[in-house]
């Protein structure tokens, strides 16, 4: 990531996503977990393509991660484009590559709430939740459904109190944790529908 190998023993959180662009959102959860999860770098894993969306809605890769860049711009946050480099589509498959090239880091996959409830949409979803232990950030308007949907209900007795996520990088999953925190209404769909209404604009 950026020519840095992490270290044996590092605890790294994986936050995946198009960051089609990034916002201030994806660095409150970065910040939130570097704090509440004890971990020394956050990965923000900027997908080539979100196989669940349309291409026509995402930016060029390159333009993402420079965006993404620029708006990290946190000594822990490093910032790629892994799955160009492992070859990979689904989040699930990243994780079990980068589990394999990296067996002594310990990794969490960080998630917003919204991902939470949408998650059993996703390549071998299951599958996932026993690779790395797993944060569930809450989100605006979220918080209820996310908690009362599939993946919730599947996992519920490996839900870890959240009075332990500094404990989380350690444990076995399958494993997760809901973190409460400051919520922010920014989204990466509302800052392009803004922009489009920017841009017919006269």
């Amino acid at each position: 990531m950026g020519g840095h190998l992490p270290a044996p023993g590092q605890r790294i959180g994986l936050l995946g996503g198009s960051f089609n662009p990034a916002h201030e959102g994806h660095l409150a959860i970065s910040r939130e977990a570097l704090r509440r999860l004890r971990l020394d770098q956050v990965w923000w894993l900027v997908s080539p393509q979100n196989p669940l969306k349309s291409p026509a809605e995402s930016a060029p890769l390159a333009e993402r991660l420079a965006a993404a860049r620029t708006r990290a711009r946190h000594p822990r946050i490093r910032v790629g484009a892994i799955e160009s480099a492992l070859g990979t589509v689904y989040s699930v498959d990243t994780l079990n590559a980068l589990v394999q090239r990296f067996p002594r880091v310990n990794f969490v996959w960080l998630m917003g709430a919204d991902n939470l409830l949408q998650v059993p949409a996703w390549k071998n979803w299951q599958e996932l939740f026993h690779i790395l232990p797993v944060a569930v950030f809450d989100r605006p308007s979220y918080h209820l459904g996310a908690l009362a949907g599939i993946a919730a209900r599947r996992f519920a007795r490996q839900r870890q109190p959240e009075s332990r996520a500094g404990l989380l990088a350690r444990r076995t999953p399958p494993a997760w944790v809901f973190v409460h925190q400051g919520l922010y209404p920014q989204s990466s769909a509302r800052i392009r529908a803004a922009r489009k209404i920017r841009a017919r604009r006269p």
